[in-house]
């Protein structure tokens, strides 16, 4: 669909659904006017900042209510903030441990009030904290079940989402400025420099519109690979924002961050944080992805593949079933190559580590494999499902260390359970234990071979080869 930019301009602001599909996103716009009811609330924010600077504050969250404050938190570089976006036991066994649960703020932080890894989080660490409604803050969308639990088990204070607004637009709403303020960030500036950019985006030449004709304009000539830089772990926020929004209906812009820029599938997107700052920055993207859909024509509000994880994860632990087991190091092996044998040309092949989050060197550092177009590695549960079925036929490898680890017994069954629906989703999963260092000499060997080497088939299969024989050596601890 063609659409003039002044006319893309003035349809978007009128919040016109045929944009689109034609669909319910008109109600799903309410992101485009939030920075304006933020700066409101800015004197709130900053009153509760204060009244908590000398307490050390935890997020627990997933995705969308988690990412945009990850992001803030490495901006500020505070050392009193921590955000728990994982169930992995290593990462929730460490977290508790470290904690001085008297001086301790924990934020609840789920749009739906029901996010499944977030209540295990919460009911872990409210026995943790014996049950003290004062150490809790819960972030949720009016009449919630977090929100009728936070004011029946006495939270120090329940905030209410804009229900008109997705999880991964919700950077700039309370989900990511109160935990902004409670990090000590400069909030002002945050929604300053985002009402700045609402009102440059409300112009014919609005950056977030030319943007989002880019990365729309790329994908119709088959430049579906979006690399960009990672300052700050901006690219966490990015990959789900794009991944999420655009991946369905078999199209879809595939994050790649800090991942080559040469090759015919590429497009390379700046980040212009110097230039107009993070909160500018959160809102530009966020109106490109909006511009992006109408040129994919598919709804980019709408998660039908993430609910779909969720329901069926939901029945599985309902039904305390334990399903399909995961592979092992030796049955894995079959399941490798099956995998690799269907990467055709076109496809990427998505490297997934649901390991604990503090070995970040396995993270970011796989890149090409056999005749695909880009590898992305990422970590956690929230962008595997979204990468891993945003092209329903690429495959994708989930490496896996500690998966249960005798921690809370509901966090070790979700977590099995998420194992269970990735499967089912198509996702190979092999369980790499302890053995991570040699796994990031994996990702090294992929990293230095050139994607247009691999092109005949004698060295598709020498290269598949060896890959599977540096899979088996890391699984099998050689």
């Amino acid at each position: 669909m063609r659409v003039e930019t002044a006319e893309l301009v003035e349809r978007i602001w009128a919040r016109d659904a045929s944009l689109w599909t034609g669909a319910d996103e008109d109600r799903w716009l309410g992101w485009l006017d939030e920075p304006m009811r933020m700066l409101e609330r800015v004197p709130d924010l900053l009153e509760l900042a204060e009244r908590t600077a000398d307490l050390d504050v935890v997020l627990l969250g997933m995705g969308g209510s988690s990412l945009a404050p990850e992001v803030l938190r490495r901006t500020s570089g505070t050392e009193r903030f921590q955000v728990l976006d994982t169930t992995h036991p290593a990462a929730v066994r460490r977290l508790a441990d470290s904690l001085d649960v008297g001086r301790t703020l924990f934020v609840v932080a789920s749009k739906s009030g029901t996010t499944l890894e977030t209540r295990c989080q919460l009911d872990f660490l409210w026995e943790l904290a014996g049950g003290r409604g004062e150490s809790f803050v819960a972030i949720t969308d009016p009449g919630s079940e977090l929100e009728a639990l936070g004011q029946e088990r006495g939270f120090r204070l329940v905030v209410a989402g804009e229900p008109t607004i997705g999880g991964r637009y919700s950077a700039l709403s309370v989900f990511g400025m109160v935990p902004a303020a409670l990090m000590g960030a400069d909030v002002e500036a945050l929604v300053e420099g985002a009402v700045d950019m609402v009102t440059r985006c409300r112009a014919a030449d609005s950056p977030g519109v030319q943007l989002g004709l880019r990365l729309g304009g790329s994908w119709l000539e088959g430049r579906d690979k979006v690399v960009f830089e990672n300052p700050h772990g901006l690219g966490l926020w990015l990959e789900q924002l794009l991944a999420e929004s655009t991946g369905k209906s078999g199209k879809g812009l595939v994050p790649a961050p800090e991942n080559g820029k040469d090759g015919p599938d590429r497009q390379v997107a700046e980040l212009r944080l110097d230039d107009d700052g993070l909160g500018a920055e959160f809102y530009r993207w966020e109106f490109a992805t909006a511009v992006a859909g109408t040129v994919l024509e598919i709804n980019p509000f709408d998660q039908p593949n993430v609910q779909e994880a969720k329901d069926r994860t939901t029945r599985v632990l309902s039904g305390h079933g334990r399903g399909l087991t995961p592979d092992t190091a030796e049955e894995g092996m079959e399941a490798v190559e099956t995998l690799l044998a269907g990467a055709r040309p076109g496809d990427y092949v998505a490297i997934q580590a649901f390991v604990d989050p503090e070995r970040e060197t396995i993270q970011g550092r796989a890149r090409l494999a056999i005749r695909v177009r880009a590898t992305s590695l990422s970590g956690g549960e929230a962008k595997m499902l979204s990468l891993a079925k945003e092209q329903g036929s690429d495959p994708a490898l989930l490496l896996v260390d500690e998966p249960s680890a005798g921690l809370a017994p509901r966090i070790a069954e979700q977590v099995y359970a998420w194992l269970l629906e990735a499967r089912t989703a198509g996702v190979t999963i092999l369980l790499v234990d302890q053995n991570i260092t040699r796994a990031v000499e994996i990702s090294d060997y992929l990293y230095m071979l050139e994607m247009g080497q691999v092109r005949r088939e004698g060295p598709r299969q020498a290269f598949a080869d060896q890959l599977r024989e540096l899979i088996r050596d890391a699984l099998l601890g050689v």
